[in-house]
């Protein structure tokens, strides 16, 4: 199906490309990972459980290469690098050409970035101070937004509201998303294989020299970004690193040599689009209708036990740790930044965006979900009590937020749309 000349020229590859830019792949998104949780609970909590957790905790692979793992590992170490690999092809170019390469515009959304994941891990902290040293292992878990769920709310309640505001939350998601890979990278890896680190450096280079001479071809490229993540994995770096750093060394600007052919303008003139956003319009669907789904189905399956297992969870200073950050540390740290931030004379809201606008944005930004599952496991192991724990807050916690978020907006959206009308 062709696309016209216009189209290309009114809506340029800008934010996020992985999940689309448009409602219906935002919706989408957000349904296929919404239905991958609630069959994993489903299974999870009914006699299929067996064989859900069979499936689950098949392992198989290479014991020489550390690679011996679970599905569910697979799912969380694999499959989560065609994640983040979009999301270090987003954020280079964000850096690049993006929003994120102007400092006073994108200042404001960085900074409530920041201030959305100080304050929960600091509610998440206070809360299990008296838990011990082990438990405070997890305070990064109600950090993070799960990019997919929150577009996909905003899609379906917000089609009136400002587009400011959902550029607002992808800006603030993409920097969240950097702070969630540092704090992974950092924090929670123990020890570090040197050898095989720099190992991974060859591959790496080889992978970045193909794609600055615009070598598109799969069967070339993919071996070597395997072996980067390989070289990862077994220097004992989460794998997903593996994927942000292969996006970092995609070209963004079309070069001569790097460039995609992506129609043509009003005068027939040839457009062009740079490796990293061609990488990502191809990966990210792979990404949002493929591994992210699957890893939501495989890490989601959380066994409740019933009114006395959420009874159990819920008196966890784990479980109300992740919960308060989620549902009320998030909104807090952005708005609370951001309202600090905006007096200055020099960083100003978009004139577009009302504050009733941002409370109810920063309320859905608490839907956690992907990365704090994956952090959970990282922080205490997986198909441990105190994960299982965990998973119920993220679920519970992402779903409040998503509530009180969705129904702020949707009253917003409903008088937006009739002060249109009016208008």
């Amino acid at each position: 199906m062709s696309t016209s000349p216009s189209r290309f020229s009114l809506a340029p590859h800008e934010l996020w490309r992985g999940i689309r830019s448009n409602a219906r792949s935002d919706v989408l998104g957000g349904s296929l990972l919404l239905v991958a949780t609630v069959a994993a609970l489903i299974l999870a909590n009914s006699p299929a459980a067996p064989w859900y957790e069979s499936i689950r905790d098949f392992t198989f692979g290479i014991p020489e290469l550390h690679l011996e793992l679970s599905i569910g590992a697979w799912a969380a170490d694999g499959l989560l690098a065609i994640f983040f690999f979009v999301v270090g092809l987003e954020l280079k170019e964000e850096f690049v050409t993006g929003r994120l390469r102007d400092p006073r515009q994108a200042a404001l959304p960085i900074a409530a970035a920041v201030g959305g994941v100080a304050v929960p891990a600091l509610i998440f902290v206070i809360i299990n101070a008296n838990s011990g040293a082990d438990a405070l292992r997890g305070w990064a878990i109600p950090t993070a937004t799960d990019i997919a769920f929150a577009v996909a709310v905003i899609a379906v309640v917000g089609k009136f509201l400002p587009p400011a505001l959902r550029v607002f939350l992808l800006t603030l998601a993409i920097i969240d998303d950097l702070i969630a890979i540092t704090i992974i990278a950092t924090f929670y890896t123990e020890t570090i294989s040197f050898p095989w680190l720099a190992l991974a450096l060859l591959p790496l280079a080889g992978f970045a020299l193909l794609v600055q001479k615009g070598v598109r071809a799969w069967w070339i490229l993919l071996p070597l970004a395997i072996a980067v993540w390989v070289c990862i994995h077994a220097a004992g770096v989460h794998a997903t690193v593996a994927g942000v750093l292969l996006g970092f060394v995609v070209p963004v600007a079309p070069t001569e040599r790097a460039r995609v052919r992506a129609g043509s303008d009003e005068s027939g003139e040839p457009l062009y689009d740079g490796m990293a956003p061609h990488f990502a319009d191809r990966w990210g669907v792979v990404a949002t209708l493929f591994a992210v789904p699957i890893f939501a189905f495989f890490a989601a399956g959380v066994t409740i036990g019933g009114v006395d297992g959420l009874r159990s969870a819920l008196a966890d200073p784990i479980t109300i740790g992740i919960i308060v950050g989620l549902v009320a540390g998030k909104p807090i740290g952005i708005l609370a930044t951001t309202f600090l931030l905006s007096r200055l004379p020099a960083l100003r809201l978009d004139e577009t965006l009302r504050w009733p606008d941002l409370v109810g944005m920063s309320f859905v930004a608490g839907i956690g979900f992907t990365v704090s599952l994956l952090v959970g496991e990282l922080a205490y192991g997986s198909s441990s009590v105190a994960d299982e724990h965990v998973k119920i807050g993220v679920l519970l916690g992402s779903f409040l937020a998503a509530v009180i978020g969705g129904m702020i907006l949707a009253r917003r959206n409903a008088r937006a749309r009739r002060a249109q009308l009016v208008g």
